[in-house]
């Protein structure tokens, strides 16, 4: 079925008033990863037509090379949460690092399902583990910008924000179902509004009372119009369906945005609060301020 093109220049496509590209970065989940699922295959060649023992020792080796690909593939995305965050806790298991040992591990059984001997699997295996920590980096080891919040809002906060994100995704998965690329893209800058509010809530957990509602009655709530919106358009194209479907997503990115706002209003009055009543403490003990001298 034909897909009717959408771009900036599309005469029926509004441009984005809040820049399609803000906070966008390259992932570094890409291509060298994707090579480290290619760059084993081979082995399958060797696993077969040399023996039961060379066989084992062949798939085993493929089977730890594969998981190392895909554990540093998710390692890399953990630290890109990682570090689009002010706040956040390492990752629960270092992947990347596990990926490092796994890769040295599964090079040195292909060495020696191949060639046999000690020496050269050992080397192949302590070069391999070197090279591919060198190539991506150890995992994040400590949490970033933790220091003095309370731990217990911080679980609450990071349980809705993964709650959340999980809400967004589906409302992606089942817009896309649509084909429809106007929708998509106003469904992408509905959810950077939404993203917005969620780091403004893990920069300050005191704001989780005030951001609640949004973070999960309403969200959900999205979501679901979301699915429903999308089975009808995939039925029949309703332009009614679909044009108050965006006015909806309108409706929601100004009001996401608008508490957005208001959550940094209030963390400003907070800290003039508390720097008017530092100088009064201050002016209390006798300290002259620069500006009263």
């Amino acid at each position: 079925m034909a897909q009717r093109y959408g771009g900036k220049h599309s005469p029926e496509t509004k441009p984005s008033t809040s820049g399609s590209y803000r906070g966008a970065t390259r992932t570094r989940a890409g291509g060298r990863v994707n090579f480290l699922f290619l760059a084993p295959l081979p082995l399958i060649w060797n696993a077969f037509g040399n023996g039961p023992v060379v066989m084992a020792l062949t798939l085993g080796a493929l089977a730890l090379l594969l998981l190392a690909a895909w554990l540093t593939r998710d390692g890399l995305v953990a630290q890109e949460a990682y570090d689009a965050r002010k706040i956040a806790r390492r990752p629960a298991i270092p992947r990347k690092i596990l990926g490092s040992l796994l890769t040295g591990i599964g090079l040195a059984i292909a060495s020696f399902a191949i060639k046999g001997g000690m020496v050269e699997p050992v080397l192949y295996g302590i070069i391999g583990t070197v090279l591919h920590f060198a190539a991506f980096g150890p995992d994040p080891m400590k949490n970033k910008g933790m220091e003095g919040i309370d731990e217990f809002q911080t679980d609450r906060v990071a349980r809705l924000v993964e709650q959340a994100e999980g809400h967004l995704k589906a409302m992606s998965e089942a817009i896309r179902r649509t084909g429809d690329r106007e929708v998509e893209a106003r469904v992408d800058s509905f959810q950077r509004e939404v993203r917005d509010l969620l780091r403004t809530v893990e920069e300050d957990p005191r704001d989780l009372t005030a951001a609640r509602k949004y973070m999960s009655v309403y969200l959900q709530g999205a979501r679901d119009a979301s699915v429903k919106f999308a089975d009808i358009f995939a039925r029949n194209h309703d332009v009614q369906a679909r044009a108050d479907y965006l006015t909806l997503l309108s409706d929601l990115e100004e009001g996401f945005s608008a508490k957005t706002k208001t959550l940094l209003l209030d963390d400003h009055s907070d800290l003039t609060v508390e720097i008017e009543v530092l100088r009064d403490r201050l002016q209390r003990e006798g300290i002259r301020l620069a500006n009263n001298q």
